[in-house]
């Protein structure tokens, strides 16, 4: 394909939002009532065949007309910039959109503004894989150690991650790639499922969903825990009774304790035999994390979703925090900032556990831990993709699990394309199921936590 003097010619927004509130999808401790949302974008070229690159940031709904102005700030950074240089250099985007001083005041490098330029920049490598005609993990996978080196930002990590310890990572990583890509294709990457684990969920539809993902060969489940322990209990021991001794559990409190209440919680659940507690406590406490770990053990102690950079998976790694890290495609600065998560947990022998709980994640983290297996870690040994069965349809080319595996995807780009149905569809307000919807509501507006209880 002929794109050399192609330019990006618009970058179009998108506030796309699915009413999983209704059904309690998605709900846990803190975030009772999500409607699964994304602030998504097109870079739009003038070439001939109608390349685009296309990203976005999942959030649950509320404010995520402020992640899509985020993101439509970024515009003046890309639009009139050559495919050619775009695709070239994704780490040179990455430090444009990151230096801006005056937008990095809304910073820096966290938050809201951040997720929008991790937005921007994985749309710029859906368009270089696009480009290369390769999904994005073999993109990755294929390149030189030296290119992919200088596509990482080091500032604020080099005490712990030098440019010459990631080079011998990734060189030592080349090591037998071919031999762990075609085990790739062979048998996929393995996954867990938090499908049966919602916390508003009934317990019989609990011990239901659980049976079947064991009958679907997960080898791992995952309970959302945190708000009242009496039936935390009761939860973990039916969803125990269902999947029997020989499948982990994993439980997740999504930021829900104190440090003490986190030791308490998680001490009086170890009768269930939990792999982890998720999220024991705020993403931003690393002694607080440490803490846990020693209390708690030998439970492991996971954590990652809403770490915002780089900088505090560093500390994490440092301070012996975490035994998973549970790295975000959408959280962070984009693929370039996950390179440097990713280098970080291989050189402190870390095993990455993606979160992909949202709309939209499992599609992306899949190339990320692909990526990880075939030409840095090259291994899979304690290590799982998070897995959720929703609105996988409203993608082009969506997830496909197989015996509680991911199978490696083979069409071109970050598998981040929706459907131009279901952004019609969803576009909120005025996309069709949201005109009719709210017209129906008093006011117009959304149902609150209490009607969705009700």
């Amino acid at each position: 394909m002929d794109t050399t003097a192609a330019r990006v010619v618009a970058l179009d927004t998108y506030d796309i939002r699915f009413p999983t509130s209704r059904e309690l999808d998605g709900s846990d401790a803190m975030n009772p009532d999500p409607d699964y949302s994304a602030a998504y974008l097109i870079l739009r070229t003038d070439a001939a065949d109608d390349l685009a690159g296309h990203g976005f940031v999942f959030t649950i709904g509320r404010g995520n007309e402020v992640q899509v102005t985020a993101i439509e700030a970024l515009r003046p950074h890309i639009v009139g910039r050559t495919v050619d240089e775009l695709c070239a250099d994704p780490g040179a985007v990455s430090r444009d959109l990151t230096g801006d001083s005056q937008l990095r005041w809304l910073g820096p490098e966290k938050g809201v503004m951040h997720m929008a330029v991790g937005a921007v920049v994985n749309a710029v490598w859906d368009l270089a894989a696009k480009r290369q005609g390769k999904p994005l993990w073999q993109l990755l996978a294929d390149a030189e150690p030296e290119w992919l080196v200088g596509q990482v930002d080091f500032r604020y990590i080099a005490d712990a991650l030098s440019e010459q310890d990631a080079l011998a990572l990734l060189r030592h990583g080349r090591d037998g790639r071919q031999a762990r890509r075609r085990q790739l294709f062979a048998t996929g990457y393995p996954a867990y499922t938090t499908s049966p684990g919602w916390l508003g969920y009934s317990e019989e539809k609990l011990t239901r969903l659980a049976k079947s993902a064991v009958a679907d060969g997960f080898a791992q489940i995952k309970l959302k825990v945190g708000a009242d322990l009496d039936e935390d209990i009761r939860r973990c021991r039916a969803a125990r009774a269902a999947i029997g001794p020989g499948v982990r559990m994993a439980i997740d409190a999504n930021q829900r304790w104190n440090v003490d209440e986190a030791v308490r919680w998680t001490n009086a659940l170890a009768e269930f035999d939990p792999y982890w507690i998720e999220e024991p406590t705020s993403p931003d406490d690393i002694l607080g994390h440490a803490a846990i770990r020693t209390a708690v053990a030998p439970v492991k102690v996971a954590t990652g979703e809403h770490v915002q950079n780089r900088i505090v998976f560093k500390q994490l790694l440092q301070a012996g925090a975490i035994d998973v890290l549970q790295l975000d495609a959408a959280r962070v600065g984009g693929v370039n900032e996950n390179l440097a998560i990713l280098l970080l947990a291989a050189k402190f022998g870390v095993p990455v556990c993606p979160h992909a709980g949202g709309v939209g994640l499992c599609e992306l983290v899949q190339h990320l831990s692909m990526f990880d297996y075939v030409a840095l870690s090259g291994t899979t040994e304690d290590r799982v993709i998070e897995y959720v069965d929703h609105l996988h349809e409203h993608f082009v080319d969506p997830v496909v699990i197989r015996n509680g595996h991911y199978t490696a995807p083979t069409a071109p780009g970050f598998s981040a394309t929706m459907l131009t149905r279901s952004l019609t569809t969803y576009a909120y307000p005025h996309g069709e199921f949201w005109a009719t919807d709210l017209a129906a509501r008093p006011g117009g507006v959304d149902p609150t936590a209490e009607e969705v209880a009700a």
